[in-house]
């Protein structure tokens, strides 16, 4: 088998993997549990299911029909940037990176173009993406507040995306040896 084969073979299989997973966990909280529900699993380890309406940290910009698009844009740019890399041979660490980015990518695009009139709340391109991960890892209280050191709640989508980012800049003395 050659180099290209194996490399497209492992953006593939790389990319049904994290998006059945992530559609598979973020339909199954959707449907077992209320927004807002949360089930400790340990003290720094919880579902909490929300629903995200912008981007990261729930920010919203812009129209979500534009953030949606864009989203379809990049992850067009970025399947291209896969393909192309596989054709060049490029380091199979560097598909397995881009393929982690591709499938949360396209992960959370499903959720805003189909949710939306999948469970009937909204139109075409305007669903909101499913969050469920939540590892507050130190909570305390000072002076009358109460603080969380890691609060963001998050998806394997997002997961995938985060790791995929991260190594790269971690392995890029390997990645991009030329």
């Amino acid at each position: 088998m050659s180099a290209i084969q194996k490399n497209s073979i492992i953006a593939v299989v790389i990319t049904l993997i994290i998006l059945a997973a992530d559609q598979a966990l973020k339909l199954w909280v959707h449907d077992s549990f209320y927004i807002n529900e949360e089930f400790v699993i340990t003290d720094w380890f919880r579902l909490h299911y929300i629903e995200n309406d912008g981007i990261a940290f729930g920010i919203t910009l812009f129209d979500k029909r534009i953030l949606t698009i864009f989203r379809i844009i990049v992850c067009g740019l970025i399947a291209w940037y896969i393909v192309h890399s596989i054709r060049h041979n490029t380091s199979t660490l560097f598909v397995i990176c881009l393929s982690l980015i591709f499938a949360g990518a396209i992960g959370n695009i499903i959720d805003c173009v189909f949710y939306g009139t999948m469970f009937d709340y909204a139109p075409l391109f305007y669903g909101r993406v499913i969050d469920m991960l939540y590892f507050p890892l130190i909570e305390w209280d000072m002076n009358g507040t109460h603080y969380i050191f890691f609060s963001p709640i998050f998806n394997l989508a997002d997961s995938a995306i985060t790791i995929g980012v991260f190594m790269i800049l971690i392995f890029n003395k390997v990645i991009f040896k030329e």
